[in-house]
Order: C-alpha cells, then sequence, then structure tokens
C-alpha cells in the first residue's frame, strides 16, 4: 500500500481502471502555459492516485468570464477568489472514499505548488459512470 498525504492508497485490478474525461472551467484571460500546468497536474494525479490508464488523456479546458463561471465566496466557510476554478472529472464508478480524498488533496496540493494558486480556490466535482457508458471512437462501446 502506497501513501499520499496522510491517505493510504491500494492498488486495484486493471480491469477497475479509470477511464477519465476532465472538464477544467477556468476564469478568463490564463496564460497557455498556466492552462497546461492545470492539464498536467490534474493528468497525472488522475494516473497516480486513481490508477488511470497511461497516455488516457481526454481534457476540455475552458475559460470563462465572471457571469459564467459563478461560484459562492463563501460556501462552507471557504473563502473563494475570482482565480477559483472547476474541475470535474467523469471516470468509472467505483473507487473507496479515501482515495478520493488524496485525489483532492494531491491536485489542490500541485495547483497551490506547481501554479500558485490558492487551495481554496479548487473546486473538484467526481462524476461516477458504469464502463458501458464510453464510446472512444467508431460508435463502439469498447468497455461494454
Amino acid at each position: 500500500m502506497a501513501q499520499l498525504s496522510g491517505f493510504a492508497i491500494s492498488h486495484h485490478d486493471e480491469k477497475d481502471e479509470e477511464m477519465p474525461l476532465a472538464r477544467i472551467e477556468i476564469p478568463v484571460g490564463k496564460s497557455p502555459e498556466f492552462k497546461q500546468v492545470i492539464g498536467s497536474i490534474v493528468y497525472e494525479a488522475l494516473v497516480e492516485v486513481l490508477g488511470a490508464p497511461k497516455d488516457d488523456r481526454f481534457q476540455i479546458i475552458s475559460e470563462h468570464s465572471q457571469d459564467s463561471l459563478i461560484m459562492d465566496p463563501t460556501y462552507l466557510g471557504i473563502e473563494r477568489s475570482s482565480d477559483a476554478l472547476i474541475i470535474q472529472i467523469t471516470l468509472n464508478e467505483g473507487r473507496a472514499t479515501d482515495l478520493k480524498k488524496a485525489f483532492y488533496q494531491r491536485v489542490a496540493d500541485d495547483l497551490h505548488s506547481r501554479a500558485g494558486m490558492r487551495r481554496e480556490d479548487v473546486f473538484i466535482n467526481l462524476i461516477e459512470v458504469k464502463r458501458e457508458n464510453w464510446s472512444f471512437g467508431n460508435g463502439i462501446a469498447q468497455y461494454a
């Protein structure tokens, strides 16, 4: 069992690997380098923490003005700035809560250390789906 940010992480069978699609919604005006770093951080955490297959990188990074990226500035007592972003990942169901917590922590910590973001400005949402809900091309449900 590996350790990450105080959480025990158990490895899982290859058949249970995540097949993620990441949507990263950021405030308008960020540099191409910033977008690249954020995309890399999310991808690395998916592979290293949640066990996504290497090279399974499917990401949509979209910019939004303040009137189309709306986040409560103090919900749950967390002080968010105008730089807050939303990361939403669709992935196969079945990960343990501790593994998800380790993923959230890893992404927030890496965005803080490598992209200069405040941890409070990192909102993450996971959407779990069954394996048959994917088609990677050719009109085929490759994992059904």
